[in-house]
């Protein structure tokens, strides 16, 4: 039963990236910490015997506008695909898109295959190539928004339990020019009522937070009066849709990259130390708190997603099957299991490229320090790197609003709001 719930948890957990984060392409250049193909904008730099050759995804990942009669193919040349799971986000909606595997195991067919509009879609695929060797992808793509419309992907998806970091994150499929419009259609309200704020990064984001982390059984409600707002001249709302979530409970850990533990606080009470090793050498790991965006059971990291090259231009890393990869922020820093580094490691020094790797075994365990962390993981946790010889995360690298104090958050507002105490 526990393996079962354990499952179930984890492929809920890797459904909720809702939101597509625009502009990582040009965020890879300077990215420090470890990256890996179960993540976006990941797959398409590695070569020969990727994930990418093993498993063809059509559309490709990050693909916009994509028109409704492109359809979906997911396709092996070889070997055979284990597990597909495709899921569209529509207007704070979540669902999972019918298929079937075909008899020869070569390729996923959707049951409709005609694409939505205005639409996020993501694709998560798992096979055995030719050679028996185990491949795990992730992409997504949007589709086709009509002229002289914007939408929102929103964060984090409806009805979902998340931890008490949380931040409700839009991004939208247009810049936005009236930036005071949009934010006042959008109506975050939480029960027990606190004041939560927008703040804006750039013209294509606004997220909303509290003052402090939400407190546990909060519930969460999102208006999005965006139909017929007009964004920019001649650019108008689609969405009218009601959502919400509830806060779970509190988990804060908080890793101190000097003395190579991590400390999971549970409602405030310490429950465990963790030996960890961090960031080394010159690829030290962020400092600041950082919140649990994605979930993975496997995923493959190369450094050469994130720069970590040799001189003939591949990865320092290419490892094929990390287990429990928990994401921290879009460019790239994971909370990993790590079961290639000897054990002696853990707790004594810092050997990682930017991540925080937790012991581990091949394959993964719930047993071990990572499969224990991760079991016991919601998307909203916050995760707090201190000691580090490292800089802050910057307030827009995955959901780092937390690191603005409330004042310089509050103005980052279109609405103006007044500075609070």
């Amino acid at each position: 039963m526990r393996q079962v719930a354990r499952r179930a948890r984890r492929a809920g957990a890797a459904i909720a990236a809702v939101l597509t984060w625009a502009g990582l392409a040009a965020v890879l250049a300077g990215l420090t910490g470890c990256s890996g193909t179960g993540v976006d904008g990941i797959d398409a730099v590695f070569g020969k015997g990727s994930a990418e050759d093993a498993i063809r995804i059509s559309p490709g990942h990050g693909e916009r506008s994509v028109r409704a009669g492109q359809g979906l193919e997911v396709e092996v040349p070889d070997g055979r695909l284990e597990s597909v799971k495709v899921v569209k986000f529509q207007d704070a909606q979540d669902s999972v898109v019918p298929g079937r595997i075909s008899d020869d195991g070569l390729r996923w067919e959707p049951a409709d295959p005609r694409l939505a509009l205005a639409a996020k879609y993501t694709v998560d695929a798992v096979a055995l190539d030719g050679h028996g060797r185990r491949h795990a992808r992730h992409t997504n793509f949007t589709t086709f928004v009509p002229d002289e419309r914007f939408v929102a992907y929103v964060k984090p998806e409806n009805r979902s339990t998340v931890g008490t970091g949380m931040i409700v994150s839009l991004e939208f499929n247009r810049e936005i020019e009236n930036r005071a419009a949009v934010e006042r259609a959008v109506r975050v309200s939480a029960q027990p009522a606190t004041e939560v704020v927008g703040h804006w990064f750039g013209n294509t984001r606004l997220d909303f937070r509290p003052k402090d982390y939400w407190k546990p059984d909060t519930k969460v409600t999102v208006d999005l009066n965006l139909r017929d707002v007009e964004a920019a001249k001649g650019v108008f709302g689609l969405q009218q849709k009601k959502f919400g979530f509830t806060v779970g409970r509190s988990q804060v850990s908080r890793v101190d990259a000097a003395d190579h533990t991590m400390e999971v606080r549970k409602d405030g009470e310490l429950v465990s130390t963790v030996p960890i090793t961090a960031g080394g050498g010159k690829n030290t790991t962020y400092n600041g708190k950082m919140v649990i965006t994605e979930m993975l059971d496997v995923t493959r990291m190369n450094g050469a997603t994130v720069g970590f090259t040799d001189s003939d231009g591949k990865g320092e890393y290419d490892i094929p099957d990390v287990p429990h990869a928990i994401r921290l922020t879009t460019s790239g820093t994971f909370l990993h299991g790590n079961y290639w580094a000897p054990s002696s490691t853990f707790g004594q020094t810092n050997v990682s490229h930017g991540c925080v790797g937790l012991r581990d075994v091949k394959g993964g365990s719930g047993e071990t320090p990572a499969g224990w962390f991760f079991d016991r993981s919601l998307i909203g946790d916050v995760v707090e790197v201190v000691n580090s010889k490292d800089k802050t995360v910057d307030a827009d690298n995955g959901l780092g609003g937390w690191n603005l104090d409330w004042n310089a958050w509050r103005a980052g507002s279109a609405l103006h709001v007044k500075p609070g105490k």
